[in-house]
C-alpha cells in the first residue's frame, strides 16, 4: 500500500535537481567568464559570488537554495500524512498545488526574478502548507 501523496514529494525532489542542474549550467560559465578560479577559491560563501556574478546566473542558485528551505517542512508533513494514512484525497490535491505553486515560484525567481510575482506564489503555496499542517495534526492529535 502507498500514500498518493509520496507523488508530489518526488516531484517536488526532482524538480530541485532539475534546479541544481539550472544552476550549474548557468553558474558555471558566469564563474568562467568572470576570471573565478575555483582551485583558488579558499573559505568562500555563496553569498560571495552575488558580488562576482550577473544577477541572473544567480538567481538560479538562489532558488536552489529556496527550494533546500521551506520545501524542507512540505516533506516532513507528507511524511506524517502518508504514515498516518491521510495522504490521499484532499491532502494529496493540497500536495500537488503546493508542488505546482513552487515550480512557478521557481521559474519566475529564475527568469523575470520579479519580487512581487514571486511572494505570491512563495504566499499560495505556504497558505498549502499550513492546510497540510493542519490535516497533519489532525491525523496524530
Amino acid at each position: 500500500m502507498h500514500s498518493d501523496i509520496l507523488r508530489p514529494m518526488v516531484i517536488l525532489i526532482a524538480w530541485t535537481l532539475v534546479m541544481l542542474a539550472w544552476t550549474l549550467a548557468t553558474r558555471l560559465p558566469a564563474m568562467k567568464a568572470a576570471g573565478v578560479d575555483m582551485g583558488k577559491l579558499v573559505g568562500t560563501k555563496a553569498s560571495d559570488a552575488d558580488r562576482s556574478l550577473p544577477p541572473q546566473a544567480q538567481w538560479k542558485a538562489h532558488n536552489h537554495n529556496h527550494l533546500m528551505e521551506q520545501p524542507t517542512l512540505f516533506y516532513a508533513v507528507c511524511t506524517v500524512l502518508a504514515l498516518s494514512g491521510t495522504g490521499n484525497a484532499i491532502n494529496s490535491l493540497i500536495a500537488w498545488a503546493y508542488v505546482g505553486l513552487r515550480i512557478v515560484h521557481s521559474l519566475i525567481q529564475a527568469t523575470s526574478n520579479r519580487v512581487r510575482d514571486r511572494f505570491v506564489f512563495f504566499m499560495l503555496s505556504s497558505v498549502m502548507l499550513v492546510a497540510l499542517t493542519l490535516h497533519a495534526a489532525l491525523a496524530v492529535f
